[in-house]
């Protein structure tokens, strides 16, 4: 019998197989809906802070010292960290509806004080607001992709997972585009960068009030509190299906505490955070100071206004045709192929077109516009079609309901973390070691990458979340 016949005998069946065996329906597109608009606003707010600290200069700030640059490009990474943990942790003892729509809070806040509360030269004021928008996306991290999980289904899983985090490709691509548009329109220099900034906060005030209304997930009122009344309730008023809430009353007796410090949850983090540290600091590094890389493909007597807009279509052009494909495709073949083989090709890959770009540095000149551009852009494509996507979906099947959060969020700050220290310290490593040896350190930390994913991380393709989690352990010991 196939998955739409099961699910609509849901009534004769236990919560938990409904759950697992539910064909695609509406309201998983609207859980996405709802959980992937705010990974949108996420990656539109990390990444055009790189596009707006370009026109600072062009609007009336002083020029902004190497640190100053490198805080207030790295500072919403740095405290994504803090968001990531706390709202982990948050998730597991609170509950995911009680905080679910918070994270948003903060980043609307934050985008908007960035926007209109931020006087010009007030550097450190930017960088304050930058840090509480960073607090919303790493909370954001932490709580969309755990909520989306424990609504999916067995076999389709990682799509769905993955459809909330491939938003993050229409935001990528939204950054540039949105950018050429408020400079061709001729508006001032002085708006602009303003009205950027500001545009993230919109899609996620769409969304804000729908997360705050959802009820608590089924597998959380379950695994955590035990209550299978409360779960089965929730579970058709939100999804209009019926299940038995016989059976399900049994949680794991196992204490938090014990599941944290247990051998197989901590190698696992130690492969999700640390994959994910290592996909970030070259992801993040690279986009963010995406400008400067691509800046050496533009002619000397090409300055200015006209400079930042040539390396903006250049981002636009890499983010489009490399970039927001990898996204979809991985997101669309994961159940298929599976998410290890995914990551570890996609560290391969990185490890080799960095490699490249690092080893003939002659690429990186106005000369080989066209040569850099292609292996700027496979390395694109295999970080989305890769580990960008996938250490995003590994975190939420390997750890159970009781410390899914936190270690979804554990495993965000480690990309966070290392996001972070990419963003910061490339300011530092061009100028020591120019972009050639960036990419050598790149192509390094995408090697360890692949070695950590073989290692450590194990493959949850067409497992239930139970048992992928290892979940069952638990249940059968309490």
């Amino acid at each position: 019998m196939g998955l739409e016949d099961n699910s609509q005998t849901g009534n004769e069946r236990d919560l938990i197989d409904v759950m697992n065996e539910t064909g695609l329906k509406g309201f998983h597109y609207k859980t996405w809906l709802i959980s992937g608009l705010g990974f949108l606003t996420d990656a539109y707010d990390l990444f055009i802070i790189g596009v707006v600290v370009g026109l600072l200069g062009l609007s009336g700030w002083s020029s902004l010292s190497t640190f100053e640059n490198a805080m207030l490009t790295s500072t919403a990474l740095m405290s994504a960290v803090i968001g990531a943990l706390v709202f982990g942790r948050l998730l597991d003892k609170l509950g995911r509806k009680a905080i679910y729509g918070l994270e948003l809070v903060l980043l609307i806040a934050g985008s908007l004080g960035s926007a209109f509360l931020t006087p010009v030269n007030g550097v450190y004021i930017l960088i304050a607001w930058r840090f509480l928008l960073g607090i919303g996306i790493g909370g954001d991290y932490a709580t969309s992709s755990t909520i989306m999980a424990e609504y999916s289904n067995t076999k389709k899983r990682g799509m769905l997972v993955g459809m909330v985090f491939s938003m993050q490709a229409i935001g990528l691509l939204l950054g540039p585009l949105v950018a050429l548009a408020l400079i061709f329109s001729g508006m001032d220099l002085t708006l602009v960068w303003r009205l950027l900034l500001a545009f993230g906060a919109i899609p996620a005030a769409i969304v804000v009030y729908f997360r705050r209304k959802m009820p608590e997930t089924p597998r959380y009122s379950l695994r955590v509190k035990g209550d299978a009344k409360t779960a089965a309730k929730n579970w058709e008023k939100y999804t209009g299906i019926k299940a038995e809430e016989n059976g399900y009353t049994q949680k794991p007796q196992v204490p938090w505490t014990s599941i944290v410090k247990d051998r197989k949850f901590i190698l696992t983090l130690i492969g999700t955070a640390g994959s994910w540290f290592l996909m970030d600091w070259a992801l993040y590094g690279n986009s963010i100071m995406s400008g400067t890389m691509l800046g050496m493909l533009v002619p000397s007597t090409v300055t200015g206004l006209q400079h930042l807009i040539r390396t903006t279509e250049y981002s636009a052009l890499i983010f489009g045709l490399a970039a927001f494909p990898g996204y979809w495709i991985a997101t669309f073949t994961i159940d298929r192929i599976g998410r290890k083989p995914i990551q570890s090709v996609g560290f391969l890959a990185m490890a080799i077109s960095f490699g490249i770009l690092g080893v003939f540095h002659f690429l990186l000149s106005a000369s080989y516009v066209v040569e850099f551009l292609l292996l700027y852009g496979v390395s694109y494509f295999f970080i989305e079609f890769g580990p960008n996507v996938t250490t995003f979906i590994y975190p939420p099947e390997v750890f159970p309901t009781s410390t899914r959060g936190f270690g979804t969020g554990a495993s965000a700050a480690g990309g966070k973390i290392g996001a972070f220290i990419g963003t910061f310290t490339n300011v530092f490593v061009i100028v020591a070691i120019g972009e050639s040896g960036l990419f050598i350190v790149l192509s390094f930390l995408s090697i360890v990458g692949l070695i950590l994913t073989l290692a450590l991380l194990p493959e949850p393709k067409n497992k239930d979340l139970d048992q992928s989690s290892g979940e069952d352990r638990y249940l059968s010991s309490a």
